[in-house]
């Protein structure tokens, strides 16, 4: 016994000693506490939600903005268009007024032709008169009223050749002719007048509404860069927090390790203490071996994308599988969720998670503090993503590789997509 018990406990004291310079643990590092992490991560969730709402604002802003940059696009048509009916219409009032000047000169000359050949015979029946004709005047001629005055236009018209008389009945003519084309041309030119005056009111207003219009999508566009701005602002404030909450997670990270190496140093001074005590060898222990803890997250993976295709349906899902769903007072019940068989984003996590033994509420901000939180930088396969304050907007199954099996909305069907970081909560939440 001697022989072999005094190289033993040298090696053990020299173990001993060794060990203790080489693996002595160096000083605690700084360990935030509970509190102080749990507000960081409450102050970069309140960011997060405050993105999330500014991001929907936003979304809202732009599609207004887009509804008001179609409406002065129709304006600008509308005012186009009054302005081509406008000088349309300048255009026949133009025309119409030298109508209206022609008729009115062509007017004036049939009466001066009129009157020019009532001289005339004027002037014939006074040379019949003074050769001894009792024809007596053009005004007897004209206005007979008694015997006298119908035999003095009888012997007028023995004397005035019947071409005379046939040419001033033409020219009367004529005369109401041009009168009458006169009246038209008049009544035209009114009737363009009234026209071009409603042409140029129609522009004035289309102008008017123009810029009414260039207003509001101006005003529009400067608050949709106001809400982009405060998003990038509260984005950069955010960053920040996940930074400093991420810091404080890494500095307990760093603290845990150092109490597992200093524990780890511990044991192992204690068990070698141990030894040199009893001061016999001592048999071999086998390593720990941990189980692996993929099988669970894959069950959980399988069940969910078993699901692909099913209908989303409110309210729908359970343990053991889709439910009719029930009446939301709005999209779902536009979609018939409230009588056909689906699942929504949080039934879903019900369906997927009961396959191993987890047994979650119909409501995603409560799975949302169901499990540990992780940065989301650090999610892995069979993690639930959220969005929205406190996480109870939606929920999603995390795959890897930046994709997400989800039941996303009324009118869709449980896919696998995309993951989209608009509005997503900065920590994942891990319950395998």
């Amino acid at each position: 016994m001697t022989r072999w018990v005094i190289p033993v406990v040298i090696a053990l004291t020299t173990a001993v000693g060794l060990g203790g310079v080489a693996h002595a643990a160096p000083p605690p590092p700084p360990n935030p506490s509970d509190a102080e992490i749990s507000a960081g991560r409450q102050q970069a969730d309140a960011k997060a939600a405050h993105v999330g709402e500014l991001t929907g604002r936003l979304t809202d802003a732009e599609a207004r903005l887009r509804e008001l940059t179609d409406e002065v696009a129709f304006k600008l048509e509308l005012a186009n268009k009054a302005r081509v009916d406008l000088e349309t219409a300048q255009g026949e009032a133009d025309r119409a007024r030298r109508d209206a000047d022609g008729a009115r000169v062509e007017a004036d000359a049939a009466a001066r032709a009129v009157e020019d050949a009532r001289v005339r015979l004027d002037e014939f029946a006074a040379a019949s008169y003074e050769q001894g004709s009792l024809v007596g005047s053009v005004s007897a001629y004209f206005g007979a009223t008694s015997p006298q005055d119908l035999l003095a236009r009888a012997q007028l018209l023995q004397a005035v050749s019947e071409s005379s008389l046939d040419a001033l009945d033409d020219v009367e003519r004529t005369r109401a002719e041009q009168a009458n084309k006169d009246s038209a041309a008049r009544a035209a030119l009114d009737l363009a007048d009234r026209k071009q005056a409603a042409a140029d009111q129609a522009a004035r207003d289309a102008d008017a509404a123009r810029t009414t219009a260039v207003l509001a999508q101006e005003g529009q566009a400067a608050a949709a860069r106001g809400l982009q701005d405060d998003k990038t602002r509260v984005e950069g404030e955010l960053d920040q927090a996940l930074h400093a909450v991420e810091g404080l997670e890494g500095q307990r990270a760093q603290y845990d390790r150092w109490l597992d190496d200093k524990r780890r140093e511990d044991e192992e001074a204690a068990r070698l203490a141990a030894l040199a005590a009893a001061a016999a060898p001592q048999a071999p222990r086998p390593p720990v071996v941990s189980a692996p803890s993929g099988t669970g997250v894959e069950t959980v993976v399988a069940r969910a994308l078993a699901q692909l295709g099913v209908r989303y349906s409110w309210g729908g899902g359970n343990y053991d599988g889709p439910t009719v769903g029930i009446r939301d007072g709005g999209v779902g019940d536009a979609h018939g969720d409230y009588y056909s068989v689906g699942f929504d984003c949080s039934g879903l996590m019900m369906y997927a998670f009961a396959g191993v033994g987890v047994y979650l509420s119909h409501y995603s901000g409560y799975q949302y503090n169901a499990g540990r939180k992780v940065p989301l930088s650090q999610a892995r396969r069979g993690d639930m993503l959220f969005w929205g304050p406190g996480g109870g907007t939606h929920v999603a199954l995390y795959l890897g590789d930046g994709m997400m099996v989800e039941a996303p909305y009324s009118g869709s069907h449980v896919r696998v997509a995309p993951v989209r970081y608009g509005g997503i909560m900065p920590y994942a939440t891990r319950l395998l």
